[in-house]
Parts: C-alpha cells; structure tokens; sequence
C-alpha cells in the first residue's frame, strides 16, 4: 500500500526578480515589482510530500521526524530570513522565482532521500500564487 506524507514549513525571505543581462526597462516590464533594485519579501508556505509504500513493521512511509530534519537543514538553514539573491549560493546565477525556489528545494531534498520515495514540492509565494514541483 502506498501513501504520501506531507510536511509543512514556512520560511521567510526576501528576493528581487531580474536578469542582469538585461536592461532595468526590460526587467520592469517582465517582472514588474518584483524586479525592485531594492527587493522584496515574501511568507513562503512550503509543503513537501512523500510517497512510497507503507513500512508494515511501523506503519510510516517515512518517519515526520526525519524529513523535518532534512526540510531544516536543506531550506530552513540557508533560505529562513535571507536575501535569495545576495545570501545564498543556489542563487548568485539563478533568477530566484517561485518556480525555481521550488526546483532548488526538491533538488536539495531528492538528494537527501531514497530513490524509492516519490517527492513533490508545494511552494506558496503568497495566498494565490502557489508552484508545484516534482522533479519533471
């Protein structure tokens, strides 16, 4: 029998959205806003499921207590109050949208967790803007 798990957190962080390579103008009207030189913050809601099949000596897919510990040391560590942009190294190259925030995060847990689970992420930027992520 399979299952998925889920496990929420919430970091808060700030970021700015632009390409370097491009002119302020140009990345005013693609990203409007969020393009402002001097950033701005988001309340991240993030959500990480696991799917695998039901362990019959203890009843879990996965402990809760184990993926806790890699969302803290993979996430909470590095992205909890920090610049996206300026603080941390996933970052320094890569446009830190909501998309790519949730790519980085799935890639940093994948890594952590066997192959035999399934992982999705579910990264809330704010109440209406929510990304899906399952490594496809």
């Amino acid at each position: 029998m399979k299952a998925t798990v889920i496990r929420k957190a919430q970091f808060n962080a700030a970021h700015r959205l632009y390409r370097p390579d491009w002119s302020d103008d140009q990345n005013r009207n693609v990203f409007g806003l969020c393009s402002n030189p001097n950033f701005h913050g988001h309340n991240y809601q993030l959500e990480v499921m696991v799917t695998g099949d039901i362990d019959t000596e203890t009843g879990f897919v996965l402990d809760l207590k184990i993926l806790k510990e890699m969302i803290d040391a993979e996430v909470m560590e590095p992205f909890d109050h920090r610049n996206l942009n300026r603080d941390t190294r996933e970052f320094q190259s890569l446009n830190p949208t909501a998309e790519n925030i949730a790519a980085v995060i799935w890639q940093k847990l994948r890594h952590r967790l066997d192959a035999r689970y399934d992982l999705k992420i579910r990264l809330h930027e704010t109440e209406r803007n929510v990304v899906e992520f399952d490594g496809r």
